[in-house]
């Protein structure tokens, strides 16, 4: 633990943390499942729709850099709520928009408001835990986190066929309501703000410290593929699963309980697995079996014909190895940056989200979703691997 006494007890930190993070995942897991059924609404191609997806992740991954330095020179609290307000105003654009150009700016203004999430999150617990504490707070941010995600296309997909496509941006206006009150009544501040951070000389110091340290950049490397790799194939399986394997909306939103159902029980696996291994062995695991779905998608794309279980039963697999990862990778990659921790944190989610937006558009640029799915996906979960690898050797050389 820090020497410093937390602000916060290790559960009110995880439930903040937990309904931070998941700002991003469910405003994109309620959204899925209505994919298909803008193109009809809006009259627009597929191409276009994705895009909106891809302008989330694009506003997500910029605006981090932004938010993560704004709350270490504003104070968490402030930062976070000033970005709150930002998907709000996102939300209810999108809820109204006349046509796809007005759905692809709110979905980017969403994208930005939503940044400040994961970005506090991680460095929230970095102001008052360090090491196995600190592991064990992002583990239990990560079960609860995979609630929200799990519910959130089957609600979304209930939604859509109970009250239209408005009805999904309407779902995610609540949980901004909710998320910036509680915000306001429960996150108490967790470090000491410093202005003159946001001067660009400082910044640019800032940065250039993170980006100069291979241990640093590696650990954040190891998020961009497998995390992104989630986040990028939520362009593809909607079109995956119900234009090539015919499940309906609902269906689909049903089906994706077995991606977060997946981490889910990952997570709980890491509480057991981190006191009899460890939390790093128990991360080798993890990208292991990372590397291992990304190995089946590849090869159930391409060599036998797509149903519910050959896709989905890889994409379980991923997400469970990713699930004993990333508390980990998170702590380890941080950890020696206690005095930048909103910048750190920024950047790491900043690499994590422009691996998702660059999976984005190489899918699209090679047209059938499922292919996209079956290349891309695998490719990224490949080089989370290699980047953990690397990130052993440097650690030890460090040690």
């Amino acid at each position: 633990m820090s020497s410093i006494t937390p602000a916060m007890t290790v559960r009110r930190t995880a439930m903040l943390g937990a309904m931070l993070t998941a700002l991003g995942p469910v405003s994109m897991a309620i959204y899925t499942p209505a994919m298909p059924e803008l193109v009809r609404a809006f009259g627009t191609t597929e191409s276009a729709i994705k895009m909106s997806l891809t302008l989330y992740f694009g506003g997500f991954a910029i605006a981090q850099l932004v938010s993560g330095a704004m709350s270490d020179a504003f104070g968490r609290r402030k930062a976070t709520i000033l970005f709150l307000l930002i998907y709000l105003v996102g939300g209810a654009l999108a809820a109204f928009a006349p046509n796809v150009d007005t759905l692809l700016a709110a979905r980017l203004i969403q994208g930005i408001g939503a940044s400040v999430g994961v970005t506090v999150a991680r460095a929230v617990v970095r102001d008052q835990y360090s090491g196995p504490q600190a592991t064990g707070i992002l583990n239990l941010i990560g079960i609860m986190l995979a609630v929200g995600p799990a519910a959130g296309p089957t609600i979304g997909g209930l939604s859509l066929l109970a009250f239209g496509w408005q009805s999904v941006f309407v779902l995610m206006l609540t949980f901004g309501l909710i998320s910036i009150t509680t915000i306001v009544f429960c996150l108490r501040e967790t470090t000491v703000p410093d202005p003159s951070g946001l001067r660009p000389p400082r910044l640019l110091r800032a940065y250039g410290e993170l980006l100069t340290s291979p241990r640093f950049l590696l650990s954040a490397l190891v998020l961009g593929g497998s995390v992104s790799a989630l986040y990028a194939q939520a362009t593809m399986l909607p079109f995956v699963l119900i234009n090539e394997v015919g499940l309906s909306p609902t269906e689909f939103g049903v089906g994706m309980l077995m991606q977060s159902g997946s981490y889910f029980f990952g997570s709980i696996a890491l509480r057991f697995l981190a006191r009899k291994i460890g939390d790093r062995r128990a991360s080798v695991i993890g990208v292991c079996l990372s590397a291992l779905g990304g190995l089946l998608i590849f090869l159930s794309v391409h060599l036998i014909t797509p149903s519910f279980l050959s896709i989905m039963a890889p994409v379980g697999v991923a997400t469970f190895g990713l699930a004993l990862l990333t508390p980990y990778i998170i702590t380890a990659g941080m950890m020696q940056f206690p005095h930048i921790a909103g910048s750190a944190s920024a950047m790491m989610g900043f690499i994590q989200m422009s691996a998702g937006f660059a999976a984005g558009i190489a899918a699209s640029l090679l047209g059938s979703p499922l292919m996209g799915f079956g290349t891309i996906i695998p490719l990224m979960e490949l080089t989370a691997a290699a980047s953990y690898i690397g990130f052993v050797i440097i650690s030890r050389r460090q040690t």
